[in-house]
This record gives C-alpha cells, sequence and structure tokens, in this order.
C-alpha cells in the first residue's frame, strides 16, 4: 500500500503543467499517507523506490517554489541520518542517490538567484540593549571603563561565505555542508511538521 503512494506521488507531478503547480504544491498537505510511506523509502536504504524519490524530492527543490522546497526540507533530518549512519558502516554505495540530494539542495542554497555566492551575516546582539532574551538593567551596571564606552552600542557583524561547491562528501567537508544544510531547515523551522520536527530530535540525541 505504501508503494502505491509513493509511486502515484511520483508520476502525478511529471505531468503536471506548469501553471497547476502552485495548486499542487498547496494540496501536498492534504495527502495524509504519503509523508510517513516517504520516511518509511528513506529509512529502508535498500528499497528500489528511493533514488526516484530523491529525484524528486531534487525536483521539487529546484522548482523554486517555497511549499515544494518546505516540503523537501522536512525530511532533511531524516535523510542526515541515513547518510551519517551508512558512512559510519562504510557502505556508500547505498547512499548515493541521497547524497546526490543533499549535494544538490546545498549547492543551489550557496548561490543567489543571479548564481552569486551568498555572503551570510550574523548581527551579534549588544547586551547594552535590549532584546527579547534581556533587559540590560537585570544585567547589572557594567563598569566606564574606557573600552566599555567605546563599544557601547555597538553590534558586531560577522560574516560567513562565500562557500564552496561540492561535488561529493569527503571526510574534510562533510560537516560543513551538513551543518549549512540544518541552517536552511532552521530558517524554516515554523513550517515543519511534528513528525519533521520529532526526526530532528532524534537526530540530535543519536
Amino acid at each position: 500500500m505504501d508503494q502505491g503512494v509513493v509511486e502515484e506521488w511520483l508520476s502525478e507531478f511529471k505531468t503536471l503543467p506548469d501553471s497547476a503547480i502552485s495548486t499542487y504544491a498547496a494540496s501536498l498537505k492534504d495527502k495524509g499517507s504519503l509523508i510517513p510511506a516517504l520516511y518509511k523509502v528513506i529509512r529502508e536504504n535498500y528499497s528500489d523506490l528511493l533514488e526516484p524519490v530523491c529525484h524528486q524530492l531534487f525536483e521539487f527543490y529546484r522548482s523554486g517554489v517555497p511549499q515544494l522546497q518546505r516540503f523537501t526540507l522536512q525530511f532533511l533530518p531524516e535523510l542526515l541520518w541515513s547518510l551519517l549512519s551508512v558512512s559510519a558502516a562504510r557502505d556508500p554505495h547505498t547512499s548515493g542517490c541521497i547524497e546526490a540530494l543533499l549535494l544538490g539542495i546545498y549547492n543551489l542554497e550557496i548561490v543567489d538567484k543571479d548564481g552569486q555566492s551568498k555572503i551570510l551575516s550574523f548581527t551579534v546582539p549588544s547586551l547594552s540593549k535590549p532584546s527579547v532574551y534581556h533587559e540590560p538593567s537585570a544585567i547589572g551596571s557594567m563598569a566606564l571603563t574606557e573600552g566599555a564606552l567605546a563599544n557601547h552600542g555597538l553590534s558586531r557583524v560577522v560574516y560567513s561565505g562565500p562557500l564552496l561547491q561540492r561535488e561529493t562528501f569527503t571526510a574534510q567537508n562533510r560537516f560543513e555542508v551538513l551543518t549549512f544544510l540544518l541552517l536552511c531547515y532552521n530558517a524554516a523551522l515554523s513550517y515543519m511538521t511534528p513528525t519533521s520536527l520529532q526526526s530532528l530530535c532524534q537526530l540530535s540525541s543519536r
């Protein structure tokens, strides 16, 4: 039964005209039996359906339609765990399509729509200004040293990038790529399903 659900999903997207993709993307959340069936395929590394499923998930992501991209992202924790467990077992032949999917998402995300490498910026908050996490008054009085006055109210910006395109996973780049993919997942965290969040917790605890 699960196989039939997945095979139907694989075939229906290929026949969709471009004008129907947005409607199809919105309807995916109503396919209650599809998501558990896809999780089952990903967990069974030797499934004949794994390669076409990974290919279609990449096509979803490459489409640029936000709902389709988030549909793919919800499986990211399970895909990461599958890749790591196979790597630990030193059996790379069973994870080729998962590697290709993850590298494909990574290579799409490190460039902007014009194909230029992205440079990410992160602002480190100043303790002298209130935020959702703290009130300056709760920290206590800060010593009015010359250095403290000079830095008062300044926000520090940290930059990351540009990141390199990757064609394969190696021991040197694996965690760099996976960390970036989790950053992409984290950016869409509020859209993730309870099943996906549970998979993320299991990945973390493992």
